[in-house]
């Protein structure tokens, strides 16, 4: 039999996770991305011309971390998809974790990674092109 554990004990790891999660985002906040010489450069733009899935993704960090949605979109809206796909994650995981103390198992489908996949693979591909202009982080 499983023995009862306070709420603040089953909270431990997604707690923990968010404490690290918010150092990150409060250094990312504090040390601007757009500036050069303060984080490195993408190997993937810098040597081919071309941008990444994550291309922006800092700059994205950092305009919400300062409350810029818009900014944040503006330079990669797909991570901000997967920082708010992540928030929800986390949200569920603390219900689950103060309802019976089990850990979070993601047990995606085939299928579904395929799709999250293509997703990546579409939009690295699409802010590569001319018509996908729209996409191109600011300030590279």
């Amino acid at each position: 039999m499983r023995e009862l554990q306070s709420p603040l004990r089953r909270l431990a790891a997604p707690l923990g996770v968010a404490a690290g999660l918010a150092a990150a985002v409060a250094y990312v906040g504090a040390v601007d991305p757009g500036r050069p010489g303060r984080y490195p450069v993408c190997p993937l733009l810098h040597w081919t011309g071309l941008y990444c899935p994550g291309c922006g993704g800092l700059r994205g960090l950092h305009a919400l971390a300062h409350g810029d949605l818009a900014g944040a979109l503006g330079a990669n809206a797909l991570a901000v998809a997967a920082y708010a796909a992540f928030a929800g994650f986390w949200a569920v995981w603390c219900v689950r974790a103060l309802r019976d103390g089990r850990g979070m198992r993601v047990a995606l489908r085939p299928w579904a990674w395929w799709a999250l996949g293509g997703l990546v693979l579409a939009f690295t591909v699409a802010r590569n092109l001319p018509f996908g202009a729209a996409l191109v982080p600011g300030g590279l």
